[in-house]
């Protein structure tokens, strides 16, 4: 890592070494502040027709929300991230929750299909920003060969969702109401608000810090080459993902109560490539990133031949889920090429990724639409996990040239 990057990762932190348990409490706050988004983003899914019924709409046109929110994470992460170069992290962290915390109470509130998709754009506009910034603030705390594992203790509230959080809300919201499913929601946003108000140490405003600074990212090669890692590699993850519910009906033969099983293995899956990814991230931040691409083409060419036995398929979705491994990696990566213009780079980071999640459902419809089965997505994730291991290869080839900006 650059000498301005773990500057720049020290002046970020309290004068003073937080105590264990303060960075305890802070890693908490922060984490159930992802657990709230992750649950939040995914939450919709499970309850589209049941918003389609309240507006009066179909469920593709309710599925117009998914994409209205995923759009606000994109075009959020970056533009807050710049604008808000000068405001202090934990200042920018509750605002970042309060528009959530509103967003997702408004939305519950909604009274047209219209406003909802508006609210829904809205809320996702502090996404990106939350994620990068947490991210940063949970880096400085540790020391640099902890980094990686304390940016996937952060993001562990965003995979627990996955498996936790986003089926209590859905249960809930079918129970009740779908609206009660983002009262929940922004409830969790207020909580992490209290959280972060009690437990992050107000901190300063970096000296030179501006608009211009964070701007500079953008003239960085190994920035763009890292999102594009981000962008294209983890792709295919979402390519099988997005259709994973067919593949297990209409390709495996199992039954419909088999689908929220199959969907808990690849949240498990999660889970495990977080908490693993974090510690070989510690260990080596590039071999973790280049080895899980490679050994994600293998998984995902493995899920397209093998999907059709129900035993296969399981094991493959929860591989396909352990892709995560490399996410909370090239995380910190994106921190450390970005030298003193963290903040954008690391927000833009979850833009990437919610590119890679449009791109891979795309591509995956595709490939169905042409008459393939919903196996035939895995060979689409692997093209893709190959596609971001040459762009990875082509970072750290330029890198070893001299060419970090």
């Amino acid at each position: 890592m650059s000498d301005i990057a773990v500057e720049t990762l020290d002046s970020a932190s309290v004068a003073e070494a937080p105590s264990g348990a303060a960075i305890a409490l802070v890693t908490l706050a922060l984490a159930v502040g992802s657990f709230g988004i992750g649950t939040g983003e995914f939450v919709i899914m499970g309850l589209l027709p049941n918003v389609a019924d309240t507006f009066g709409v179909t469920t593709p046109q309710a599925g117009h929300v998914i994409s209205a929110y995923a759009l606000g994470v994109v075009i959020g992460a970056p533009v807050i991230a710049v604008l808000a170069a000068k405001m202090a992290r934990r200042t920018l962290l509750l605002l970042m929750m309060a528009i959530f915390a509103i967003g997702n109470i408004s939305s519950a509130l909604a009274p047209t299909f219209e406003s909802f998709t508006i609210l829904r754009f809205i809320t996702g506009l502090p996404h990106g920003a939350y994620f990068g910034v947490a991210a940063l603030v949970a880096a400085s705390m540790v020391p640099v060969q902890r980094r990686v594992r304390a940016v996937g203790q952060v993001m562990l509230g965003l995979t627990i969702a996955t498996l936790i959080g986003t089926p209590i809300a859905t249960f809930l919201g079918q129970l009740l109401n779908w609206r009660a499913a983002f009262m929940m929601v922004g409830s969790i946003g207020i909580v992490t608000m209290l959280l972060i108000a009690l437990f992050l140490p107000r901190d300063k405003v970096e000296e030179g810090a501006s608009i211009a600074r964070e701007l500079g990212a953008l003239r960085r090669i190994q920035v763009w080459l890292t999102l594009g890692v981000a962008a294209i590699g983890f792709g295919g993850m979402f390519a099988i993902f997005s259709y994973v519910a067919t593949a297990t009906t209409d390709v495996a033969r199992l039954g419909p109560e088999m689908i929220p099983v199959v969907l808990a293995l690849f949240g498990i899956g999660m889970n495990v490539g977080n908490i693993v990814g974090s510690r070989l991230g510690d260990i080596s931040l590039k071999g973790t990133i280049g080895g899980m691409m490679a050994l994600n083409i293998f998984i995902m060419a493995l899920f397209a031949l093998t999907a059709a036995n129900p035993i296969m398929l399981c094991l493959c979705v929860f591989l396909v889920g352990c892709g995560f491994t490399a996410c909370p990696a090239v995380q910190t990566r994106l921190m450390d090429v970005a030298a003193d213009a963290q903040t954008l780079a690391a927000a833009s980071n979850h833009s990437a990724f919610n590119i890679a999640n449009a791109v891979g459902a795309w591509l995956g419809g595709l490939v169905i639409s042409w008459g393939l089965t919903a196996a035939a997505t895995g060979y689409v994730g692997a093209v893709l996990s190959a596609a971001g291991l040459v762009v990875f290869a082509i970072s750290v080839s330029l890198e070893r040239n001299g060419r970090t900006a």
